[in-house]
């Protein structure tokens, strides 16, 4: 469903576009030229917006405060890489990458992943993940969570199919990598399923955890759920086991455009890792941020 949608408004820009330059570019190139570029680069006009409204959000924000230096690059680095996720990958090359499961006597006994991408996202947000891990013998499943816009609760069976393949194929615990809303749904997971001797170690990416500013603009019952300190965020870490936070590494970045404040990406008790000057989307293909997440493949149980 996702993967159609992206694919009808990816075609609309791209026609209207270069109906614009077809029609008034006859007549004035430099007017068919202007409208066109307006058209296609529209969506950098709503990033900007987002890295306004963060830095005035964060200003009262315990986290470092980004300089404008630091928010410009991460809004040509956004203005990049959001494209490349929403316009290609995910639209026109969501499985490009298959899930890597076997056969078991390859996989046996190294430990796999698990893979939840972020609100309007599907498994083509990893693609750049998965090609690093295809061929390297571990497992791994990336999920598209569905509905589109159902609630963050729903997820949890999703989540704990791919879990039981991984372990299956494996006979280990895996790594859960979660980008965005991603986080929230494994921790819900974790809170319904009882399952954190399931789990090797839980690594969110600018996961909303105590909710962010920006979603009292959001749609849908997993929108309502992101919005900052909502009743059902509450009730996430309601009868929590002593220790769960321990399981959780946290990256988040003081430029992040989608979760502000950037504190709200953080947990108590978890390993919080900062990185500075990284947009939302940008964040999840840092290659410090994917070395050291990878690594934890290798780690050992405490």
């Amino acid at each position: 469903m996702l993967a159609s949608l992206q694919r009808l408004i990816t075609l609309s820009i791209i026609a209207a576009s270069f109906a614009w330059l077809l029609y008034f570019g006859r007549g004035s190139p430099l007017l068919g030229l202007a409208g066109f570029m307006a058209i296609t680069l529209s969506y950098s006009v709503f990033l900007a917006i987002e890295f306004i409204l963060a830095k005035q959000v964060n200003k009262d924000d315990p986290v470092p405060q980004p300089s404008w230096r630091e928010l410009l690059a991460a809004w040509l680095g956004e203005s990049m890489t959001a494209p490349r996720v929403f316009c290609w990958r995910q639209p026109f090359r969501p499985n490009a990458v298959p899930d890597q499961l076997g056969p078991p006597a390859r996989v046996q006994g190294r430990r796999g992943v698990v893979f939840v991408h972020g609100f309007f996202c599907n498994r083509g947000l990893w693609t750049p993940w998965l090609k690093r891990l295809q061929g390297s013998g571990q497992a791994f499943v990336a999920v598209s969570l569905e509905p589109l816009l159902g609630s963050i609760d729903d997820y949890a069976p999703q989540i704990d199919d791919a879990v039981r393949r991984v372990t299956q194929a494996t006979g280990q615990p895996p790594l859960l990598v979660c980008h965005s809303m991603g986080g929230l749904a494994v921790r819900a997971w974790l809170k319904r399923m009882q399952a954190e001797a399931r789990v090797h170690h839980v690594v969110t990416i600018g996961t909303p955890h105590r909710g962010t500013w920006l979603a009292r603009f959001g749609q849908g019952h997993n929108g309502r759920q992101m919005r900052l300190l909502s009743d059902w965020q509450a009730q996430l870490d309601h009868g929590m086991p002593a220790g769960r936070q321990a399981l959780f590494t946290c990256w988040y970045s003081n430029c992040d455009n989608i979760v502000f404040p950037a504190s709200t990406a953080t947990l108590p008790g978890a390993c919080n890792r900062l990185v500075r000057g990284a947009a939302h989307v940008q964040l999840a293909f840092v290659p410090q941020l994917m070395q050291a997440t990878l690594a934890l493949l290798d780690e050992r149980p405490a």
